[in-house]
Parts: C-alpha cells; structure tokens; sequence
C-alpha cells in the first residue's frame, strides 16, 4: 500500500513572471502533494495551472519559490533528471516507429538491454490494456488507443510522479468519459502519484482525491471533490464548479439569511448584519405549490437535459435555475423553498475599488492624466476656500504638492461602455459570474489592475470596455 501521509512534491511561495511582458503567471503558490494522490489542476485558460505543471515537472523555471521532491530542491534540476514523465494534449507519438517502438524510446536512450525493453514494455501495455498491439503503427490507432499510449510511454520510465495535461482534451466525450474512469482505475493499481490538469470540472470530480481551483495565478481553493463542490470558498469557486445560483444577500438572525426576496434557515453560523454571497445549487431547490413557497416565482423557460429538466424561474427581480423530473410548463407559477443543508453562506468579499490620484494646481485629482473633481475641503480637515486657494486652519495655504488622495467606489457604481474614450480607465472582461439579478465581472485595465464591476447587462468575455466611475459615487481621502 503507498503511504498517503508523506509529501512527495511540496510547493513553496512559488510565482513565475515573464520577463519579456511582465506578466505573473503564477502568484504564490503553495501546495503539498501525498505520495500516491490524485492531485487536479482545475481552472480556466490562462489560470496558471499548465505554467505550475512545466515548472515542477522542469520545462520551466519559477521565478521565486521553491519545489522540493521528498525533502529536496529540485527548482533549477534539469527535466531529465526528475523522477517524473509528462503526457500532453497532444500525444507527441512518433508516427515513423510503431507501438513497440514508441513506447521503448526512453528506455533504448537508457541503453538497457534489449530483453528488459522487451519485458517493461509488455508490462506497461497490460496495464494500459493494449496488449498484442506492439507492431501496430500509430495511424492506424483511434484517439482513445494513442493516448493509452502515450500514457504507456511515461509509465515505462517508472516515474514516481505522471504528470498529464489535458491529455482527454482532443478526444470525442464519450470517449473522455471512458477515459476517466480508465485512468483513475490505473491510479489505483499502480498507486504511483499522478498530477492532472484540466479545465474540466466533471474530470475533476470524476478522478481526483485533490482538486486545487486556480484563478488569474492564484489558488482559489484546494479541497476533496466534495469540499470544493459543497463547500466552496467564494463566488469564482461556486460558479465554476458545477451550475450554481449565487446571490447577495445579509445575515438577518442565528442561522437565518435574506436573499432572492425571502428569508431562509441555512446552516452557517454567520454574525447577523453580515453581508454573504449564498449558493444555491439547482437541485437542491425544492419546488412546491406557490402558496407554501417561501418565494414564488414564474417559469420562464423549460429545457430537457434527459435525465431532468432544468428550469429558469423568475421571482421578482432575481432568476433561480433548478433541476427537476417533473415538467412544467412556461408561464407556470410555483413556490420554492429549501432545507437548511441546501443553502451554502459565504461571507461576500470587499471589492471597492480604490486607486491613489495627485492634486493639481487648480485643487483637481489626476489620475493618469484624467482629471476628477473633487471638494479638497471635505477631505482635508480644517480646511476652507478663501478665493481660490486652499488654507487650513491657521489661515495658511495648503502645500498639496505632497498630498495624494485615495479614491474609492463600489462595484455596482462603475457604469461599463463600449466607448473607450468615455472612462476613467479601460479594460479587457475576463471572467464574469452571474448572481441572480446582476453579473460580477472582473476586468483587467490597461494598467494590469483587476477590478470588480457590477452590470444588469450581459457583455461577453474579452470584451474591451470603458469603465465610467461618477464622481458623485466616489469617496475620498488623504493617503496615509
């Protein structure tokens, strides 16, 4: 039996910033890894988590940080000098030699005898469940045969880590679906370490003993598939793993929460005044007559998914999606309601925008060349207008020179445009959640900053956006 308990991979404090663009890839990250576990990178494109693959398996090199192998720094040790193979999306098989000969590559560049090839390679092609195939060339192979292959090629390194990025990814779903199973059965009977990447939450769940969620370079969660997917930490988390409804909502009493235009009894045990983001999964919504709902709502549309049919319900000015065997039709008014382990409380995060602006001459702020106005007398204590300059207290003129002011404003405060000129900043979308009656993007401004922006409206991902803050919806402050 392998020994769960002991770390074989232990990531420290790791980042990884190209220098060419200085973009971070990679923002601290740390992670410890079981000898024998199933770990999954889980996460959008361009999250970080193939960057994190390459750096331990050594294609790349961290930035900072340190990747220890049973204790040791392995940060700057070659590839090829790592106890650890790698199969790709893109099988990489050699379509000049045959099975026998793809898979006994590395072993040949090892220079091991020809009777020990022999007996590894058979080995290896049982495990895979492609024995007799050894003559067979690669074009001859479906996607699903080719990958197992692939896969027979690290395995015959004996490597005590397989690393597998995306390796489902350019296979047909039933195929991938077959796959899982397949690969998690190999897990178990080889009990070597296996790290997974993919930006598929069922593969996740399917396979992993661990499931580690990346956002924009940063670890969102790490969990067992049932903590990530019952328990998850915050919005980005819930939204991505699974079909969520995900509403703002405020803690009204011990275990009772407001939200969606009714009062609920959760489970979560948060101060009463709290603001809280709630999860509701589809199918935990339970769907009876309107008058024994707690909210009620009309069904706007049914769609048929096989095995349930998920409905879009609308109660006031929020839309609840669940999952039901029942038909209903649209138009159809029903209640809703939930039982307390149905209801998941998080406490919302802060995402105030803040940003630092210099004084001008004339006692306006600039920022980045963008002018805002602003009453200084209201910021700066003691101070008053006399004609047009500044004095404070004593009657003196007030040496702004050195002052800087902190500007802030909400999230549901920033109005976006299409108009590029017409804001204080622009930005590219680069995720967006849906919260019931608005989305949550985060947009990434030409200054590389992420920001939180609140929209009634629908935009999509990639979008170029200009982000028009009020100045009547700012607040301001002298920087410490």
């Amino acid at each position: 039996m392998t020994d769960k308990t002991e770390n074989i991979i232990e990531l420290k404090n790791i980042s990884k910033v190209y220098s060419d663009n200085g973009f971070k890839a990679v923002d601290d990250f740390n992670l410890e890894v079981k000898r024998g576990e199933f770990v999954t990178f889980l996460g959008p494109s361009g999250c970080g988590k193939t960057t994190t693959l390459r750096m331990i398996a050594g294609f790349e090199l961290p930035t900072s940080g340190q990747i220890l192998l049973n204790g040791e720094d392995i940060s700057k040790l070659p590839a090829n000098k790592r106890p650890i193979n790698t199969v790709f999306q893109r099988y990489a098989l050699f379509p000049h030699m045959n099975v026998y000969e793809n898979i006994a590559f590395g072993l040949k560049l090892k220079k091991l005898p020809k009777d020990e090839i022999k007996k590894k390679v058979k080995k290896v092609l049982s495990i895979v469940d492609l024995e007799g195939f050894e003559d067979r060339k690669i074009s001859t192979l479906s996607g699903g045969q080719q990958q197992r292959i692939a896969i027979a090629r690290a395995l015959v390194n004996e490597p005590e880590i397989l690393m597998l990025d995306e390796p489902l990814g350019a296979l047909d779903l039933k195929m991938r679906k077959e796959m899982q199973l397949e690969l998690k059965s190999m897990h178990d009977k080889l009990g070597i370490t296996f790290i997974y990447v993919t930006h598929d939450q069922e593969e996740a769940l399917t396979m992993s003993d661990k499931i580690v969620v990346l956002s924009e370079g940063k670890i969102q969660q790490t969990g067992t598939p049932e903590d990530i997917y019952n328990e998850p930490k915050n919005a980005f988390v819930a939204d991505f793993i699974g079909e969520s409804n995900i509403f703002k909502g405020i803690m009204t009493g011990p275990l009772k929460v407001r939200f969606c235009g009714g009062e609920f009894t959760g489970m979560d045990d948060v101060p009463e005044g709290t603001l809280v983001d709630v999860v509701v999964r589809p199918e935990d919504v339970i769907i009876t007559s309107p008058e024994d709902g707690t909210i009620v709502g009309e069904v706007t549309s049914v769609i048929f998914k096989g095995m349930h049919y998920e409905l879009a319900v609308e109660s006031g000015k929020y839309e609840m999606i669940i999952r039901t065997t029942k038909c209903f039709s649209v138009g159809d008014t029903i209640g809703m309601k939930l039982d307390p382990d149905g209801i998941h409380v998080m406490i919302a995060e802060d995402h105030t925008t803040s940003f630092v602006a210099s004084i001008n001459s004339d006692y306006t702020l600039d920022f980045n060349g963008k002018v805002i106005h602003c009453d200084l007398t209201r910021v700066i204590p003691k101070s008053a207008m006399k004609g047009d300059t500044l004095i404070d207290g004593n009657g003196e003129t007030v040496d702004t020179s050195k002052l800087k002011v902190t500007v802030s404003i909400q999230p549901d405060d920033i109005i976006m445009s299409d108009d590029t000129d017409a804001g204080l900043v622009t930005g590219k979308i680069i995720n967006l959640i849906y919260k019931g009656d608005h989305y949550s993007y985060v947009v990434r401004t030409e200054y590389g900053h992420d920001l939180i922006v609140d929209d009634e409206y629908l935009w999509n991902m990639g979008d170029m956006v200009s982000l028009i803050m009020p100045e009547d919806k700012m607040k301001f402050q002298i920087k410490k």
